[in-house]
C-alpha cells in the first residue's frame, strides 16, 4: 500500500476512534468479572492468532537479530504493562476521564523526544504541553477525590506508552509494523500462556467459569483491540501523520458517547472543562507542526531557531 489515498487512509483512522473506546468499552464491562491476567491473555491471544494470517499472505519475513529481539521484547512488556494500566483503570473510573487522561502521552513524547533524542521543543511547545498538564490534572482531581490512586493509572499508561513509541522508533523501518504486531502478541503469550496455567492468582477459573456472555464479550474484545490496532496501522500506511493526528482525540468524544450510552457516566464540570483544553493544547501542538513543516528550510550554515 502506498501513501497517496488520504480519503482511505481518514476512514481507517475514523475506524480505529471507534473501535478502540469499544474495545475499552468491552473491558471494563468485564473488568468486574474477570481477572485483569485473562484480559491480558485474551487481548495479546486474538493478536498473535488475527495477525498472523495476514503476516503470512504478506511474506514479510523478518530477520530476527538478537538487537531485535531485544528491543520488540522490551517493546512487548511496556505494551502489556500500558494495556493492563488501562484495564485497571477502567474498573475505577469513567472511560471519558480515564481517555482523557491517558492522552497526556503526547505532551509527554514531545518531551521525551527532547530529553533523549535531542529534538527541539521551543517554548511554545512547552507552553501548550503545561496547559494539556494542567487540563490532564483538572481531569484526574474529582476522580482522585472519588476513588484515590487509581486515579493515577491512566498516567502510568500516558508514560508507558510515550516509552513505547520512543522504543518503535528504534526499530520502525527495520520491521513491517503489522509483523511488529503479530510478533508482540506472540511474546505476550509466551509470558501468558504458562501463567495462566500454572499460577493460580493468574484467574484462570473466572475464564473456565465463565458464562457464555463473558466469553463473547472476551472475543469481542480481542477482535475489536486487534482490529483498531490493524486500522491505525493502515491509516498511517495511506494518509500523512499530519492529518490523522488531529483526528485520534476523537478517541475522547466517542469514548464519552459509549460511557454514557453504556455505563450513564458523563464527566463532571471539572472533567469536562480538563478534557476540552487537554484536546485544545493537543490540537494547537499537531496544527503548530504542520505549520512549521510548510516553512521552507533554513540554509545549512543556519540551523531553525527554537520555538
Amino acid at each position: 500500500m502506498t501513501g497517496d489515498r488520504p480519503f482511505l487512509g481518514i476512514l481507517f483512522m475514523l475506524g480505529f476512534c471507534v473501535l478502540a473506546p469499544l474495545g475499552d468499552s468491552v473491558a471494563k464491562l468485564l473488568g468486574g468479572s474477570v481477572a485483569l491476567g485473562v484480559l491480558l491473555l485474551v487481548r495479546f491471544g486474538f493478536q498473535a492468532l488475527l495477525l498472523l494470517p495476514v503476516v503470512l499472505s504478506s511474506h514479510a519475513r523478518p530477520v530476527l537479530t538478537r538487537r531485535l529481539i531485544v528491543i520488540t521484547s522490551l517493546r512487548t512488556v511496556l505494551h502489556m504493562l500500558g494495556i493492563g494500566a488501562m484495564f485497571a483503570a477502567l474498573r475505577y473510573l469513567p472511560l471519558a476521564d480515564a481517555l482523557a487522561i491517558a492522552f497526556v502521552m503526547p505532551f509527554l513524547m514531545l518531551l521525551l523526544g527532547w530529553l533523549v533524542l535531542g529534538e527541539e521543543v521551543g517554548p511554545h511547545r512547552v507552553a501548550a504541553c503545561a496547559v494539556g498538564f494542567v487540563g490532564t490534572l483538572l481531569v484526574i482531581q474529582p476522580n482522585f477525590a472519588e476513588v484515590g490512586a487509581p486515579a493515577l493509572l491512566p498516567l502510568v499508561v500516558a508514560v508507558v506508552f510515550a516509552v513505547f513509541m520512543l522504543v518503535t522508533r528504534l526499530i520502525a523501518k527495520q520491521i513491517d509494523p503489522v509483523t511488529l504486531q503479530c510478533l508482540n502478541g506472540f511474546q505476550a503469550s509466551l509470558v501468558l500462556v504458562p501463567a495462566f496455567f500454572l499460577w493460580p492468582a493468574f484467574g484462570s477459573e473466572t475464564l473456565f467459569q465463565a458464562p457464555p456472555s463473558t466469553l463473547l464479550l472476551l472475543t469481542a474484545m480481542g477482535i475489536t483491540g486487534t482490529a483498531a490496532h490493524l486500522m491505525m496501522t493502515w491509516s498511517l500506511r495511506l494518509a500523512p501523520s499530519a492529518s490523522l493526528a488531529p483526528m485520534q482525540y476523537l478517541e475522547i468524544p466517542f469514548g464519552t458517547l459509549l460511557g454514557w450510552l453504556i455505563f450513564n457516566d458523563l464527566p463532571d464540570g471539572l472533567a469536562a472543562l480538563g478534557i476540552l483544553i487537554t484536546i485544545s493544547a493537543g490540537l494547537y501542538i499537531i496544527l503548530r507542526e504542520r505549520r512549521l513543516e510548510r516553512v521552507s528550510p533554513s540554509p545549512p550554515h543556519a540551523p531553525p531557531a527554537a520555538e
